[in-house]
């Protein structure tokens, strides 16, 4: 691993994971519901209950609603981002940092690394919580989220990755994506980057090893000691 980060010249960060614990007091199984819900009981949205998903995930609710053409032409599924948009900047100042995560940062910023956040998540909630953490500056314009404008291009689209390596100037081989979900791994495959996998749990550790992530890690002290081995963590 000490190699994989070596190689590095930016370091690509899925946020809800790697960097923080987003919906710590806000349960995503009750945000989904409420997504849900509103896909539900709109009367142009025909029989929703055949094609949307039985799900914990709001990010599964938000992509099958763009996968509906008649909801996006009506705006629905700009309504269903919107919404979604609000609870995650609404979660983000009391997001819990994730272990490490803040040392790591800084100490990739003090090695000469370019960073960059690459995510599902809305872009304001992502900015939102490095300003409680006093980050914000070490990603400076390098934030790659969900955006309100334009067509929905989640991961594993490799869409924000791109944007990541255009915005820090590095070539995918000089990069490194540190993700905690098969998506990410697979969205960092498709843009030629080399993914370290973030699995606290065995559960994660199973997928990432069962899609063919190589490296993992169960606690971001381990990244902070590849990158600094003189680090008091």
């Amino acid at each position: 691993m000490r190699d994989l980060i070596g190689a590095a010249k930016s370091v690509l960060f899925d946020f809800d994971g790697p960097v923080c614990h987003l919906f710590r007091d806000r349960p995503t199984p009750a945000i989904a519901a409420r997504l849900r819900e509103a896909v539900l009981t709109d009367e142009f949205a025909g029989d929703a209950a055949s094609w949307l998903p039985e799900t914990e995930d709001p990010l599964e609710i938000l992509r099958a609603s763009f996968e509906r053409p008649g909801l996006v032409e009506r705006g629905l599924a700009r309504d269903i981002e919107r919404a979604l948009t609000k609870e995650e900047v609404q979660a983000a100042p009391g997001a819990f940092p994730t272990a490490y995560a803040d040392t790591l940062v800084r100490t990739l910023s003090a090695t000469g690394r370019q960073l960059a956040i690459t995510t599902n998540n809305s872009q304001q909630a992502v900015e939102r919580y490095l300003q409680t953490r006093n980050t914000g500056e070490l990603f400076a314009d390098r934030i790659h989220g969900r955006s309100a404008e334009g067509p929905l291009r989640l991961k594993p689209d490799p869409h924000c990755l791109l944007q990541a390596l255009e915005s820090t100037g590095t070539s995918p081989q000089d990069a490194l994506m540190i993700g905690d979900a098969v998506r990410d791994l697979e969205a960092a495959r498709a843009a030629g980057v080399a993914f370290l996998g973030y699995a606290p749990g065995d559960r994660k550790a199973e997928q990432l090893r069962a899609a063919g992530a190589e490296y993992i890690v169960d606690s971001l002290r381990e990244v902070v000691l590849a990158v600094d081995p003189g680090a008091h963590v």
